[in-house]
Parts: structure tokens; sequence; C-alpha cells
């Protein structure tokens, strides 16, 4: 992935806004933090991810899935860009947006899927 197909797939979720952060691109859903870029490493932070789905992901996909001694303490991991499947990217944002937007608003976005996919 690119960092603008990390924009589009973050802008594509309701409420979801971005912004800077450490003068890279962040975004917020409802004003919440909901992922950013780290210029470091060209990798994204992915918040609401257990620690042991953190090192599974890192024994994995060692290339793609690692940690920082900042994040060692939080329900999180980080993702480089370069190797993050799309689809994997989108599924670990709608899990946070999910913790994120308003009850009604997950309601109507899974009532709109559920029409889309039909």
């Amino acid at each position: 992935m690119t960092p603008d197909d990390v924009r589009e797939i973050a802008l594509s979720f309701p409420g979801a806004e971005e912004g800077s952060s450490y003068g890279q691109p962040s975004f917020k859903v409802y004003g919440k933090f909901f992922t950013r870029l780290r210029r470091e490493d060209q990798s994204v932070v992915l918040l609401d991810v257990s620690y042991d789905e953190r090192e599974m992901l890192m024994e994995a996909e060692p290339a793609t899935f690692h940690i920082t001694p900042h994040y060692k303490d939080y329900p999180s991991v980080l993702a480089r860009i370069e190797s993050l499947h799309p689809g994997s990217f989108r599924n670990f944002l709608d899990r946070r947006w999910r913790k994120l937007a308003p009850k009604k608003v997950v309601k109507e976005f899974d009532s709109a899927r559920v029409g889309h996919d039909a």
C-alpha cells in the first residue's frame, strides 16, 4: 500500500476525518484517534489489538508487523504499509471504528452494507 491507499481506506469510514500528527497524516473518527502514519518506518498505528494477537501477528509476519518500546504497554501493533494487505488494514480499522462510532451509525452502516451486498 501507499500513503494514498491508507488515506482512501481510512476516510471510507463514516465520521472519519484527516488531520496531522507529528507532521504526518493522522485520522480520527468522531474526534477520537483512529490511526496515523509514522514517518520513522512508514507504518500505521493499529489500536485495539490484544497483546496475544500482536505477538501472533509479529511472529507470523515479522516483515509487516512490529512494535517499538513506546507502544509495548498499549494494545496496539505497528504495520509497515508497503507489505500490509489493504483488506487486512480495512479489517483492523473496521474493528477500531466500531468501538468509536455511535451505535446508531454502526447499525446504519451495517444495514447499508447488507443491502449493498445482497
